[in-house]
């Protein structure tokens, strides 16, 4: 899509902190941190939210959830804990309407969350 964010992040038309890419999705630090360690997991295909995905999705959210777990071992938060988000609609936070997963670690986490 043409004006969505993380689309143009993804085409590399907004630059980004890039720590992971492949065929199917690309991963990058959120420009406002909630954690020491947070990490934004996109798909390359544009998927406004959760409550757009198809059947023909499940691999490709399967492959977003091995990548956020791949980048958590890799910055050495498996053995404390991190977390997983996935905001779906403005109640829920989603402030940019392209399917993200939101990997926080590096500090306690509370709940509940919101």
């Amino acid at each position: 899509m043409k004006d969505c964010l993380f689309c143009r992040i993804e085409k590399k038309e907004i630059p980004s902190r890039t720590v992971f890419e492949d065929d199917r999705s690309i991963a990058f630090e959120d420009i406002s941190p909630q954690a020491p360690v947070h990490i934004l997991i996109i798909p390359r295909k544009h998927i406004p939210s959760m409550a757009e995905i198809s059947t023909d999705d499940i691999p490709l959210l399967g492959h977003l959830l091995s990548t956020a777990s791949r980048i958590a071992r890799e910055r050495n938060l498996a053995v404390e804990g991190y977390r997983l988000a996935i905001n779906t609609g403005p109640a829920a936070g989603q402030a940019v309407h392209h399917l993200h997963v939101h990997l926080l670690g590096g500090r306690q986490m509370q709940w509940p969350p919101g």
